[in-house]
């Protein structure tokens, strides 16, 4: 696991700019979305490598946030963040409760069927409304939501394994 995946937990992903004074419009990946307030600080992970930001300010806006990002004067420096990964500090985080996880720890992971078929590796996450999905990359891409019991049968950290309860044609 890399220094990020093991220290560092994503919390938002920035959408984009939000008027010209270099404000960004901010998606909340916490439960609930309020959380993200009390985090600090931020690391933004770049192509270029993580910067840790200073928010100067953030307010609720619609479906998710906005904020002032210490450095960040204008519209275009805004836009250019499009799509950045906000990270904070694992140690400030509580513990996922039991069958909870962060999607970050998911990342990675080897799915396989009851009977031990290989279905792939997660690629990444999505939240649907309904449940969250895996997007599971193998022999092709496939689209398996996070169900515990009904799906997901099982997920060991350690070994690096989620036991789904999948068929490998659907």
């Amino acid at each position: 696991m890399s220094e990020v995946a093991q220290d560092w937990v994503v919390v938002a992903r920035i959408e984009g700019a939000y008027g010209v004074k270099g404000w960004v419009r901010v998606r909340s990946f916490t439960t609930p979305a309020d959380n993200l307030e009390k985090y600090a600080p931020w690391r933004l992970r770049l192509a270029r490598g993580d910067r840790e930001v200073a928010r100067c300010e953030m307010r609720a806006h619609g479906k998710g946030y906005v904020a002032r990002l210490e450095g960040v004067d204008d519209r275009d420096e805004a836009a250019a963040l499009a799509g950045t990964e906000i990270v904070v500090p694992r140690a400030i985080l509580e513990k996922p409760a039991e069958g909870q996880y962060f999607w970050s720890d998911l990342i990675g992971l080897t799915v396989r069927t009851g009977a031990g078929e290989l279905l792939g590796q997660v690629e990444k996450m999505m939240e649907t409304g309904a449940n969250d999905v895996m997007v599971v990359i193998g022999d092709r891409r496939r689209l398996i939501p996070f169900v515990h019991g009904a799906v997901v049968q099982s997920v060991d950290l350690d070994t690096g394994f989620i036991q789904v309860d999948w068929e490998p044609d659907y």
